[in-house]
């Protein structure tokens, strides 16, 4: 046949999930990729999505004398999900979705959280498609406004058969039964922090993780923070000298949240930071809480951790302040040593991590006490380079490789564990008013639950009864736990 070819202007590709839905491809693109698929020795031609990889597949039958009689051609992610058969003048949906093509994700909790998960999996070159889950249709209106592609559910139930990992963002008080309702289906996920209420509860996800063999990844996300990393660094390579103590605040004005109190929502980011740096987990943890604006929940904590075995002030801490009710956003954690002292501000636009050799000796005085005790050392600001990664890019990155490449995450759910114990110890000690040590849960949290009445939120959260006393609300007094061995 002589003679250019006619075509029409654009061929229409239309999406099955929203048939009012038609957008357009330039004939002019279609004349390209055929013309380059004639040259590659009469070869069917497999377009991959992002990024744009041809690579040959099977003999397709037919010459190719210039542009007309090529073979039929399979074209994949020539927009996001949509995977069409293209002939010399028409374009054929295929298939929704193909495994191979990349990991289709599912974000349950599309509020305030979950939206920056979808941003940052619509990112990945290894996630073809990310399905939004939540209850609340509204949300997901808003969301398919920017992602007008992307499959929305109500309910994850029936999201679960599109999906091959699964993101829970809901509230902490719903992310046991959904994560243990995507492990029974086969499926990977990440949980938000924290883990779990309660220890055993953390431990049933971990242990059905374990049985199902898929990832079970929890969303520590500072642990993935580069200015994080950098005062770890500094830490274990011993640039403050000895490490006398750590102190963290993340004090703001809200969020007030509706099912747990602010130590189990704003504690589990520092209790990480502190394990993170440190290496290990504390040996017990004492706490103290009130609550001031809400009638039902602590909205000021104070926690500190002990990471030695002996509590008499020589030991290793780190002391923690959270806050619903502060006039001014807080977001650091000092780190005091011997030698050095650093400071990591979240907030600062570009001195997130500053070095200052500062410190104290003992005065030359001996024993006279006209002297001051202490001298005084005041010297230079080291502002070290950190990179400006986001941190929730580098961990849902991060649990993408684990899922095609097999890799132990490294915030599993041992790391999750560990958090978990510490909330739950500092739930104990603001009600018993005396440190808790790790060892005494289990069996004595179980115990002690058993004893207090307790009443229960729609959501399925269970609350210690309060009482009044002189119009306020208090705990109903708890007796001590008896320490291993006392």
């Amino acid at each position: 046949m002589g003679g250019r070819p006619r075509y029409p202007s654009a061929f229409p590709l239309r999406h099955t999930s929203s048939p009012r839905l038609q957008t357009f491809m330039p004939a002019d693109s279609i004349r390209l990729m055929i013309y380059i698929i004639c040259r590659a020795n009469h070869k069917t031609v497999v377009v991959h999505p992002r990024p744009l990889i041809v690579t040959r597949a099977s003999a397709s039958g037919g010459g190719c004398p210039g542009l007309v009689g090529a073979a039929n051609v399979t074209v994949a992610g020539i927009l996001p999900d949509l995977y069409a058969s293209i002939t010399l003048g028409a374009v054929a949906l295929l298939s929704p979705t193909v495994s191979n093509a990349g990991i289709h994700i599912a974000v349950v909790g599309c509020g305030y959280w979950g939206s920056k998960h979808v941003r940052v999996l619509n990112t990945l070159d290894e996630v073809a498609e990310v399905i939004l889950v939540d209850s609340r249709e509204d949300r997901l209106t808003s969301l398919a406004r920017t992602y007008r592609t992307a499959p929305c559910f109500t309910s994850l139930t029936d999201a679960l058969h599109r999906a091959d990992a699964v993101v829970v963002a809901t509230p902490p008080s719903t992310h046991v039964p959904i994560a243990l309702q995507v492990i029974g289906a086969g499926k990977h996920v990440l949980v938000e922090k924290p883990l779990a209420i309660a220890t055993a509860d953390a431990r049933r996800v971990i242990d059905a993780a374990s049985a199902a063999s898929v990832v079970l990844m929890i969303g520590h996300t500072f642990e993935y923070n580069p200015a994080v990393r950098k005062l770890r660094e500094l830490v274990r390579d011993k640039e403050l000298g000895e490490l006398y103590y750590l102190d963290s605040a993340r004090l703001n004005l809200g969020l007030y949240q509706d099912d747990v109190n602010v130590i189990l929502d704003l504690g589990p980011h520092d209790v990480s930071i502190v394990n993170y740096v440190l290496g290990r987990k504390p040996v017990a943890v004492q706490a103290w809480a009130a609550r001031h604006a809400h009638r039902r929940f602590e909205d000021v904590a104070y926690l500190r951790l002990f990471y030695d075995d002996f509590f008499d002030g020589r030991g290793l801490s780190a002391n923690i302040h959270v806050s619903w009710l502060d006039p001014c956003k807080v977001r650091r954690v000092t780190a005091v040593g011997s030698e050095k002292m650093v400071v990591y501000d979240d907030l600062a636009q570009d001195e997130r991590i500053r070095v200052l050799d500062k410190g104290v000796c003992l005065s030359q005085a001996g024993g006279n006490l006209t002297q001051p005790p202490m001298s005084y050392r005041y010297g230079d600001i080291l502002v070290p380079f950190v990179a400006a990664d986001e941190p929730l890019a580098v961990q849902d990155s991060h649990f993408a490789d684990c899922i095609t490449s097999g890799l132990a995450p490294l915030t599993g759910g041992e790391n999750g564990l560990a958090v978990v114990e510490v909330l739950e110890a500092a739930q104990l000690s603001r009600r018993l008013g005396r440190p808790v040590l790790l060892a005494e849960l289990g069996s004595h949290v179980q115990a002690i639950h058993e004893l207090v009445p307790a009443r229960t939120h729609p959501n399925g959260y269970r609350f210690p009864e309060a009482t009044e006393q002189n119009g306020r609300r208090r705990n109903t007094p708890l007796p001590a736990l008896r320490q291993e061995g006392g």
